[in-house]
């Protein structure tokens, strides 16, 4: 910020600078010029011509200066195949024109024709009446008053330009450093909260960074739940281990007859309720790295190819909107939505039917409804399904756990399942709702 304003106020300052220099100087130098013109009028105006063709002015010039040897102001007028005729002030010198061409106009130039006394010259052609001469008249006058008045108003223009450029600058680091005196403020607290060991910035900062304040308490309030939610997980797999380990350790320990069939039986367990956790992991991570997308038409047919041949009797039908998309990972769509399609082929009676964004609940989420023609599901029994290893029909192989992944999963990535009855095949219907990717059709 400060190196983009010194930058900006160099330039803006440099330029303006310039640009004043040349209006000032520009009007000096033309306010001296037409000083010279009048002179020059002055003797064109009075200049006429005597007997032997010499040149004699009417009445005297002005200026006193004319009269002053090296004055530093001088005329002289020239003819071709004539003497010139010089002001007094000349004295024995002579000014060298520019007379090689016909000036109907004034013409104006330096001249440094004498050492140490720069000229301004300004010089013109005139034919005199009763004369086919063209004469030259110029009047010459030392720079030195014209430079004197520039270098005074550079010199002004410089200090001031510098005293505003100190003052901009000055402006420029104060503005900068109050301006960011409330992230300095935030830092400092952010430091106390670090040391101290606080969960919330709650003393009062600039309304500057309230906003970001509220965006700190947030992530650190998020933080806060992962980290809950992880020793929750933990505590849960711990527990969900002590129980087989326990049972295997005893058998160990009373060198049971059974102690093989114990062991696999128990670490199939285990494995299970790892399998559950890795699962819930994963899609943590998943959710956290960034923006997720899958379409859910294709994710379904996916399912459906793979579930059609181990279920060949079951009748699949499938309809809905097939561009919607929705805020989740593919495979953890295809994982969520594989569980609920083979338990309903697995648990109904022949039939599963599939509508993706079903009566189009809202414009935020979309609904899948998944139907089958078993016997259904009581509905005092419904939420107890969710829990980890809960199953009704025993008489099927299966671990218990597909449902409690596909509800942690689903809320994982704020979504939510919900179960009914089906109206139209009589069985069980599972409502999954996943929020809307965003952009998506």
């Amino acid at each position: 910020m400060l190196f983009i304003a010194f930058t900006w106020i160099f330039v803006l300052l440099l330029g303006g600078g310039v640009a004043l220099d040349r209006t000032l100087t520009g009007l000096a130098t033309r306010s001296f010029d037409d000083q010279l013109g009048y002179m020059l009028t002055a003797m064109v105006a009075s200049a006429e011509l005597g007997p032997e063709g010499e040149v004699y002015f009417s009445r005297p010039l002005g200026d006193q200066r004319f009269q002053e040897p090296n004055s530093g102001l001088y005329w002289q007028i020239s003819g071709r195949g004539q003497e010139a005729f010089p002001s007094r002030s000349l004295w024995d010198r002579t000014l060298r024109l520019q007379g090689d061409h016909f000036d109907n106009q004034p013409h104006i130039y330096d001249s440094d024709q004498f050492e140490g006394e720069p000229l301004r010259v300004i010089e013109r052609s005139v034919i005199l009446p009763g004369s086919h001469t063209e004469w030259q008249f110029a009047v010459a006058e030392r720079r030195g008053a014209l430079d004197a008045q520039i270098n005074r108003i550079r010199a002004i223009l410089l200090w001031s330009f510098l005293v505003l450029g100190l003052g901009l600058v000055a402006m420029a680091v104060a503005q900068t450093y109050y301006g960011l005196g409330p992230l300095r403020r935030v830092r400092l607290a952010i430091m106390r909260l670090r040391e101290e060991g606080g969960s919330r910035l709650i003393e009062p900062l600039p309304l500057e960074v309230q906003p970001l304040v509220q965006e700190l308490n947030e992530l650190l309030a998020h933080s806060e739940r992962q980290a809950e939610a992880a020793r929750t997980h933990a505590g849960n797999l711990a527990h969900a281990l002590k129980t087989p380990l326990t049972v295997v350790t005893n058998a160990a320990a009373a060198h049971a007859d059974d102690l093989a069939e114990t062991v696999a039986r128990e670490a199939a367990v285990m494995r299970r309720q790892v399998d559950h956790h890795l699962a819930r992991a994963r899609a943590v991570g998943r959710r956290a790295a960034g923006q997720s997308r899958a379409t859910v038409h294709d994710s379904v047919a996916a399912v459906l190819r793979a579930v059609e041949r181990l279920y060949p009797h079951v009748r699949f039908d499938l309809d809905g909107d097939h561009e919607v998309q929705v805020a989740i990972e593919r495979q953890d769509l295809d994982e969520v939505l594989g569980n609920l399609i083979e338990n309903a082929a697995k648990y109904g009676g022949g039939s599963v039917f599939i509508t993706i964004d079903a009566k189009s609940s809202d414009g935020s989420h979309c609904d899948i409804w998944i139907e089958d023609d078993g016997a259904g599901i009581p509905a005092d029994a419904r939420d107890r399904l969710f829990s980890r290893g809960a199953r009704l029909d025993t008489s099927k192989p299966g671990t218990g756990l597909g449902l409690a992944i596909v509800r942690d999963v689903a809320e994982i990535y704020g979504g939510s399942i919900t179960l009914g009855e089906s109206e139209d095949l009589g069985g069980l219907l599972v409502c999954l709702r996943l929020p809307r990717a965003r952009h998506a059709k």
